[in-house]
C-alpha cells in the first residue's frame, strides 16, 4: 500500500496535529509522547499479516467464481422462460437470444473496461438461446438436457484437474493450432449456416449430417469443438491464475467470469449437438 493513501502517513494530518499542539501549549514533552505512540502504532501495523488481495482490491479466485455463479445462474434464468414461463414462443426467444448474446459477446470482448451490466444482460440473452435450443432437442430426444449437462461438468472437471496437475499448459505453439483449429471450426460453420439458410441441404444438420464412413461428420466436427472449447477453459484458467498472481484489479474478475460464461456455454451447445445428431441417426 502507498504511504500517500494512508491518512495515518498523509503529511498535512501531521501538520494539523503538530499546531494543534503548539497551540495548545503542550510543548515538546507532549511532543515527544505522540511521537513514543505513533511509534507504537508504526509498530503495531507492522507486526499485523500482510493485507491480502480482498483487502487491496485486488482480483481473487473467490471473486472470479462468485461471479461466475452468478452469471451461470443468470443464464438459467433466462433458459427458464422459453423453456418453462413462455414455451410457446421458445423458437422467437431462441432467436433473439443468438443475435443478442452474440452481439453484447463481441461488445463485452472488445471492451477495454469490463461492464458488469452487459456481462450480465449477455448473460440472460444466451439463456434465452440455451433455453430454446435444449427445450427444442428435449422435446425430440428426451433426457438429452441433463447428458449434455452432465457431459459439460465432466469435461469441466477433467480439464480443471489436468490444468492443476500440470499436463495441460496453454504454450505458445499449442495457441498457434489452437487459433489455427478455431478459424477452421468458423469458416465450416459459417459455411454450413449458409447452405442451410439457403436450402442448398435437405438435412436439418446441414453438412454434418453427412457422413464419412458411417459416421456422421457432425459429430466428428462435434467432437473438435468440444476438444477446442476445453481447450479454450484451459486459456481461461491460465489467464485467470496469471491475474490472480500479478494483482490485477478487483474489476477484472468480471472479465474472468465472462470468459468462463462463454466457454461453458460454447461447450454446453457442441455436447448437447454431437448428442442429438448420434441419437438421431439410430
Amino acid at each position: 500500500m502507498a504511504l500517500g493513501a494512508n491518512p495515518v502517513f498523509n503529511g498535512k494530518t501531521f501538520r494539523s496535529a503538530t499546531r494543534g499542539n503548539q497551540a495548545a501549549g503542550f510543548g515538546t514533552a507532549t511532543y515527544a509522547g505522540q511521537a513514543v505512540a505513533n511509534q507504537q502504532q508504526l509498530e503495531h501495523m507492522y507486526n499485523q499479516p500482510s493485507a491480502g488481495p480482498a483487502q487491496t482490491g485486488r482480483m481473487t479466485f473467490d471473486d472470479v467464481i462468485v461471479k461466475t455463479l452468478l452469471c451461470l445462474g443468470v443464464v438459467l434464468v433466462g433458459a427458464a422462460i422459453p423453456a418453462f414461463v413462455l414455451p410457446g414462443l421458445a423458437l422467437p426467444l431462441m432467436v433473439v437470444g443468438a443475435l443478442g448474446g452474440f452481439v453484447l459477446g463481441l461488445v463485452n470482448a472488445f471492451k477495454r473496461e469490463p461492464s458488469p451490466a452487459l456481462i450480465i444482460a449477455y448473460a440472460a440473452l444466451e439463456g434465452l438461446f440455451v433455453g430454446g435450443f435444449t427445450m427444442f432437442l428435449e422435446a425430440q430426444f428426451p433426457g438429452i438436457a441433463m447428458q449434455a449437462v452432465l457431459g459439460t461438468l465432466v469435461v469441466f472437471g477433467v480439464t480443471l484437474a489436468l490444468f492443476k496437475s500440470g499436463k495441460v499448459r496453454a504454450t505458445p505453439k499449442a495457441m498457434k493450432f489452437f487459433m489455427i483449429a478455431m478459424i477452421s471450426y468458423a469458416l465450416f460453420s459459417l459455411v454450413n449456416l449458409g447452405l442451410m439458410l439457403f436450402n442448398v441441404t435437405d438435412d436439418p444438420w446441414g453438412l454434418r449430417g453427412a457422413e464419412i464412413a458411417g459416421i456422421p461428420v457432425g459429430v466428428i466436427i462435434g467432437l473438435l469443438a468440444i476438444g477446442l472449447a476445453a481447450f479454450s477453459l484451459i486459456i481461461d484458467f491460465t489467464s485467470i491464475s496469471e491475474g490472480v498472481r500479478q494483482g490485477a484489479p478487483m474489476k477484472y474478475s468480471w472479465t474472468a467470469a465472462f470468459g468462463l460464461t462463454v466457454t461453458l456455454i460454447w461447450l454446453y451447445v457442441e455436447i448437447l449437438r454431437v448428442l442429438a445428431i448420434l441419437r438421431g441417426s439410430d
